[in-house]
């Protein structure tokens, strides 16, 4: 188990923002190649405990560093990541390393390309020093679901690091990369990001390409960035996002400098704190007193702040857990064992057709939570409960957009807590999956929006376990969110970091 609070030894490079490496290996002060070996090395003598990685990519990291070095010493201009190390959940596609989606059905499988993002960030000069654990194709809210091993938070290695981008979030916050990629379907880096004590963002859909991400749902899932300030978060966004010809639901237009106004403070800003949220049930007392906190944060800093009403958010989990499984039932049909990934083997049973292969390996290949979603789907699009079940989610759906749009028309942003607990212990809900899913119940309506929302660190609760408190925009609205998300960063002051067992 790890204490919270307090630093450990070897701090150093592995200790510093992305900000503060970009800019010591642009200057000269420090080699990318030291960045690196820093990292690897605190990844050897500490992720044992953690497990945040499913593959360490030690040797293209160090060729990566070497390559960034050579450019300075040729006077190349560097760029914006250069030195940088980006931890990359193992749901991008990446061309050197294995792409698993966290199951054993494509377990070993290297893609020929890099996904979009991927190639962005190798191209700002960043060094991807690992793949990342989460749950089976990103199914999940405690990464307990992956196909290979759970997970555990940094700050109390007992309890989980949310999901499903779990691993990334907990490789931010124990220090084995100042930068991390996830994606979010329903939550899956912003409730992570609140249960490991960092940031987390999820962009408006389309405004980061999902060309070469393995699919969950196609009409919910965006990428986004994990760190350890909103700076970092920034800075790593615009490295990633912008129009891709090769996404067809990308958004042609260039977004705003996410960097550019993020210090102008928040005087006059609208907020409006979702009442439907900030009461919903089971929330801890603390987590109910941080987002109160955050509310009284923004009056100090100028902003007008006042409580608005979404009344069809409590109807989000519903909808949700209908859409994200029917469009998980379509994409998953793929992994049939002809294509890629595992084919397996015949078993007593007798004849080895094509029907029975592919139910060998589906059976094999998937684990219960995929198995479960999968046939919730498929049942939610059968020709006799389409409209009762994926037509009304739809109408639902419907419903809460025009809801956030009319909370909108009032505010610049809204104000919610990320998760309504801080992080539960490894086993507490893998046997109840509804309550597993109330985990998500506040991140999953800017899903079903396609807006934009954010998770800053707001404390600790009793037992030393961090809080998130959320910041949500409408659609395009990253800059807006990003300045008011670093207005509460300065205010809560969120120094704290996890104390693992060994020393780096």
């Amino acid at each position: 188990m790890s204490a919270a609070g307090g630093t450990e030894a070897g701090d150093g490079l592995t200790g510093r923002t992305a900000t503060e490496l970009a800019g010591l290996v642009r200057a000269g002060e420090v080699s990318a190649a030291e960045v690196t070996e820093a990292h690897l090395a605190r990844i050897e003598a500490l992720d044992g405990e953690v497990r945040s990685f499913l593959c360490v990519a030690s040797d293209t990291a160090r060729s990566a560093a070497a390559e960034v070095d050579a450019a300075r010493a040729r006077g190349d201009v560097l760029g914006r990541l250069a030195g940088v190390p980006v931890a990359v959940k193992d749901m991008f596609c990446t061309s050197d390393l294995p792409t698993t989606a966290g199951s054993r059905i494509l377990e070993g499988w290297r893609p020929p390309y890099d996904s979009t993002v991927v190639a962005r960030l190798r191209a700002a000069g960043a060094i991807i020093i690992g793949k990342t654990n989460l749950d089976e194709f990103a199914m999940g809210s405690s990464n307990e679901n992956s196909g290979f091993f759970p997970t555990a938070n940094p700050w109390d290695t007992t309890r989980v690091p949310g999901g499903s981008s779990g691993g990334s979030a907990a490789a931010v916050a124990a220090r084995f990369a100042p930068l991390a990629l996830g994606t979010d379907t329903g939550g899956s880096i912003r409730q992570p990001a609140a249960l490991c004590g960092v940031v987390g963002l999820r962009p408006t859909y389309g405004r980061v390409s999902r060309y070469g991400i393995v699919a969950y749902a196609s009409s919910l899932d965006q990428a986004g960035p994990f760190a350890t300030t909103v700076a970092d978060t920034a800075l790593l966004l615009e490295a990633m996002w912008g129009h891709d010809p090769l996404d067809s639901t990308s958004i042609p237009s260039e977004p705003e400098s996410a960097l550019a106004r993020l210090e102008e403070g928040v005087a006059g800003l609208r907020v409006g704190v979702v009442a439907e949220l900030a009461e919903v049930d089971g929330i801890q007392p603390e987590v109910r007193a941080a987002v109160e906190s955050a509310r009284n944060l923004f009056e100090k800093a100028g902003a007008e702040v006042d409580t608005v009403s979404v009344p069809s958010v409590q109807y989000g989990l519903s909808a949700y857990y209908i859409i994200a499984p029917a469009e998980a039932s379509s994409n998953l049909a793929r992994y049939d064992g002809v294509r890629y990934g595992l084919r397996a083997p015949a078993d007593a049973r007798g004849g080895y057709d094509v029907a029975t292969m592919n139910a060998l390996t589906r059976e094999a290949g998937f684990g219960a939570e995929v198995k479960r979603r999968i046939m919730l789907g498929t049942y939610a699009l059968s020709a006799g409960y389409y409209d009762a079940y994926y037509g009304q989610a739809q109408r639902v759906r419907t419903l809460i957009i025009r809801d956030f749009a009319r909370a909108y028309e009032r505010f610049d942003v809204l104000l919610a807590p990320t998760s309504p607990t801080t992080a539960f212990e490894l086993g507490a809900k893998t046997s109840d999956p509804l309550a597993m899913y109330l985990s998500d119940v506040c991140t999953i309506p800017t899903n079903l929006t396609g807006a934009t929302a954010i998770s800053v660190p707001a404390g600790l609760d009793a037992a030393g376990l961090p809080i998130g408190v959320q910041v949500l925009a409408p659609a395009l609205g990253e800059a807006v969110l990003l300045r008011a998300a670093q207005a509460l960063e300065s205010a809560f002051a969120f120094s704290a970091r996890p104390n693992l067992r060994r020393a780096a």
